[in-house]
């Protein structure tokens, strides 16, 4: 944030359960395009999606190709405590590397602040086979809920602001061909 003047509204890129759940208020939404990088699920969570013993997997903004998302305008006002909830959010463990990139908007492009994959971290799990990702989907569930909800609220949220993405689109496929597991929440100590 250092180099945010403060009487300047912050842009902010969702691309996966910020689109359904941002948390924070905002004075806009515009459907947005970012190239350069896809939506993947290529991030184990072992706390939120999933366990140690039984990890899920989030999504996570990976090199290459392009990724269709909501760009989140930010009234200058808010932007301290706004930036405060969302870095406790999406940064805890740094697996995201936070970057100032441009989004093209219907409306024009905008300079937002774009959480990208760590490629750097441990548990970053790039190309998993799409048996194996519906296997983990099915199974994993953790502090937040079950990942196969987080995966299908966000393909949800997707095909309300009529974003296709066919990556996710073929993984929905492959979930609802597979029968859903009943998935036990972890014990709460």
């Amino acid at each position: 944030m250092r180099h945010w003047h403060p009487d300047t509204d912050v842009w902010v890129f969702g691309y996966g359960s910020l689109i359904w759940r941002p948390d924070f208020d905002f004075a806009e939404r515009r459907e947005a395009r970012l190239h350069g990088y896809h939506r993947s699920l290529c991030l184990w969570s072992r706390v939120n999606r999933g366990t140690p013993e039984k990890p899920g997997l989030v999504f996570g903004l990976d090199r290459g190709g392009s990724c269709k998302g909501v760009a989140f305008r930010i009234r200058a006002a808010d932007v301290p405590a706004t930036m405060q909830t969302l870095w406790y959010r999406e940064m805890p463990t740094g697996a995201y590397i936070p970057r100032w990139l441009t989004c093209r908007t219907p409306e024009g492009a905008v300079r937002a602040l774009v959480f990208t994959m760590n490629r750097a971290i441990e548990t970053y799990v790039p190309n998993l086979p799409p048996e194996r990702l519906v296997t983990v989907i099915n199974q994993a569930h953790g502090r937040s809920g079950a990942c196969r909800e987080y995966v299908m609220e966000t393909a949800s949220a997707l095909q309300q602001h009529n974003i296709h993405d066919r990556r996710l689109e073929s993984i929905m496929q492959h979930l609802h061909t597979a029968a859903a597991p009943v998935v036990t929440p972890p014990q709460q100590v």
